[in-house]
């Protein structure tokens, strides 16, 4: 079993942990540092790693799904029998904020019946889809539909590695413009399924790395929401966060460069670390800590212990911070694993998003126990 750290409101604030950083020791890697750096769910700098530094492939191989690969070589053929089983995902499109805008997902019916609730999911950084993996990333969840949301410009099938995004997508890519798309694709979609007159599931919703610093603001347009669950998001302000991170790897210097190039009067369509200072600019203003806290929704939060892109010092800030609020809260870190909830040792291969799905599996047999009483058990 993980080492598991449960979490619930009003218990007393976890010290956070304090990390000292060798600026000396760690400047050659510094630009390195920054290209991933994001942190805060930018996990994967989907073109942070442009700059001209000679990296592990791993260390900036974090996708849309927050880092998740597929185990083997047999994950194609499972996803081929899937499919022939009528379990396979369709590609459909929703309106984006400015009628002009289409976004791509990925919708699935529930693999067993009965129907008995329904996940949609915001996808990490970058300009790869989820299409390749979604078979298995999605596999334990049973009893669920599921949507998965992609930013303007992703198609749902791509294979794009980070550093290749193109210019166009780079240029667009920002917070703010991600936020006003994804509410209109969630009110359209809410819009269709009442037209279609659908069950009146339970919602949740999922944010992956990146993705889980828009759950505050998409919640109310979902539905009957029962909960938000974060993946891999330490649920900081991300310019906070961001902080942390290059304090942990020694990138101060260049953390506090980029800061000054955010201040700076320069237009928003310059490239940064791989970024559109546009992309820095809402980041750095972006409010995350406060929503969540004071959300009325249900929060579930999952992460790697081993995580290399978000300091366990965010986590455990975070879970100070929610300590107060007054619907409940968990969290749990699982031991030994990665960004994407993975863990691989020589003998053992865990999967840790099966897990999570696990638990919301329970969590859908007896709802009025509430989304924390699993990780309870």
């Amino acid at each position: 079993m993980p080492d598991f750290g449960v979490h619930h409101a009003r218990q007393p604030p976890l010290q956070t942990l304090s990390f000292r950083s060798s600026a000396a020791s760690l400047r050659p890697r510094a630009s390195l540092v920054l290209a991933f750096c994001m942190v805060l769910g930018v996990a994967g700098l989907l073109t942070g790693c442009a700059a001209p530094v000679q990296v592990d492939a791993s260390a900036v191989s974090e996708t849309m799904a927050g880092g998740y690969e597929p185990a083997s070589a047999d994950d194609a053929d499972a996803a081929a029998v899937a499919a022939a089983q009528g379990e396979h995902f369709v590609r459909r499109s929703l309106p984006g904020a400015d009628g002009a805008t289409t976004l791509q997902v990925l919708t699935r019916d529930a693999r067993t019946a009965p129907l008995r609730y329904r996940v949609i999911v915001i996808p990490g950084s970058g300009c790869a889809g989820m299409g390749p993996i979604a078979e298995r990333y999605f596999a334990s969840l049973l009893h669920a539909q599921v949507l998965v949301l992609h930013k303007p410009g992703v198609d749902p099938q791509a294979r794009t590695a980070p550093g290749d995004c193109a210019r166009d997508f780079v240029l667009h890519d920002r917070l703010s413009a991600w936020l006003a798309h994804a509410r209109a694709a969630l009110q359209a979609d809410a819009q269709q399924r009442a037209r279609e007159g659908g069950p009146a599931l339970p919602q949740l919703l999922v944010g992956i790395s990146e993705g889980a610093e828009l759950l505050p603001a998409l919640a109310p347009e979902v539905p009957q929401l029962a909960g938000l669950v974060m993946l891999s998001a330490s649920g900081l302000d991300p310019q906070e966060a961001g902080t942390l991170q290059a304090q942990r790897l020694g990138a101060q210097a260049d953390w506090d460069a980029l800061a000054r190039r955010v201040a700076s009067r320069q237009p928003d369509t310059v490239v940064a670390q791989g970024r559109s200072l546009g992309y820095w600019r809402d980041l750095w203003s972006w409010p995350l800590t406060l929503p969540l806290v004071h959300s009325p929704w249900p929060l579930l939060q999952v992460w790697g212990a081993d995580d290399a892109l978000v300091p366990a010092a965010a986590y455990e800030r975070f879970a100070g911070l929610a300590a107060v609020r007054t619907v409940p809260y968990c969290a749990r870190s699982l031991a030994g694993a990665d960004h994407g909830l993975q863990r691989r040792t020589a003998d053992v291969a865990a999967d840790g998003v099966q897990q999570v799905w696990a638990w919301t599996e329970q969590w859908a047999r007896t709802p009025s126990a509430g989304l924390c009483a699993p990780l309870g058990r």
